[in-house]
């Protein structure tokens, strides 16, 4: 299969930094293995696949070992080069039919905007977060889970920062993956946090967009705001910026192409 494919920055305003994404541009859709394949050949915490349909594109996502439910940063990747390369026009808004239902794209003041659902947490510790906390090595303020990861309050911003887990040790808990979150402590962020997935292969991922659907509601229910703004402190590092509105979270972030080619298998 020939099919156009780019590797976008996400959560970036430069080059190399923020979370890359692969981007393949299908005109029909793909097989669920072919599509598995090209993500391990990709090697990027996401490659998306976009597929023209009624009212939009049908968008899906794979990890080099799994497809997953939702992503924040392949899905603006994604609206990036449906902009860059014409497919929609400068004031279109990019519409995506996912597993996680229509998500919608705008270009913003502040680069991209996402209009994503929110991942509340169920407010109930994990069973196994004893084992998590070994895993992650990691004295913790606050624990509990959402429908997809696990989210833990680190007590203090070099606590995470030097954080080493144990990423087998992580694996073998289940779930999609973990957010380790704490305040900022700088005046520039009202939060910080680090995102990892082993068990879908993505060891430590740069830039989560999908996370801070549940850390937006997080941090503005202890903060007592809703317009907030997040960096994820990773080795590359990028800055998200979070709007918590009822059901929903809004996401803004910038985007930079950095390699345009085609699939030839």
């Amino acid at each position: 299969m020939r099919a156009p494919i780019f590797v976008v920055d996400a959560f970036a305003s430069r080059p190399f930094t923020g979370n890359p994404a692969g981007v393949c541009l299908l005109d029909e859709p793909a097989d669920e293995d072919w599509m598995q394949r090209v993500a391990a050949e990709m090697k990027h915490a996401e490659t998306a696949f976009l597929v023209p349909n009624s009212g939009g594109f049908g968008l899906r996502w794979f990890t080099p070992a799994a497809e997953v439910d939702l992503c924040g940063h392949a899905t603006l990747a994604s609206a990036h080069v449906l902009w860059e390369t014409g497919c929609l026009g400068d004031h279109d808004e990019a519409v995506f039919h996912t597993k996680s239902g229509e998500l919608r794209c705008t270009r913003h003041g502040y680069g991209i905007q996402m209009d994503f659902p929110a991942e509340p947490l169920s407010g109930a510790e994990p069973a196994n977060a004893a084992a998590i906390l070994a895993a992650l090595g990691l004295g913790a303020r606050f624990v509990s889970a959402n429908r997809m990861d696990v989210l833990v309050e680190a007590p203090t911003a070099e606590a995470l920062r030097t954080l080493r887990p144990d990423m087998d040790a992580l694996a073998s808990l289940g779930g999609r993956g973990f957010i380790v979150t704490c305040a900022s402590d700088s005046d520039e962020f009202d939060f910080l946090s680090r995102f990892f997935a082993p068990a879908v292969g993505v060891p430590e991922d740069p830039v989560t967009g999908s996370a801070h659907c549940c850390l937006g509601p997080y941090w503005a229910a202890k903060l007592g705001k809703s317009d907030l703004s997040a960096f994820q402190c990773s080795a590359r590092g990028g800055t998200v910026r979070v709007a918590v509105r009822g059901d929903r979270v809004l996401l803004q972030g910038h985007a930079v192409t950095v390699l345009a080619g085609e699939l030839t298998a």
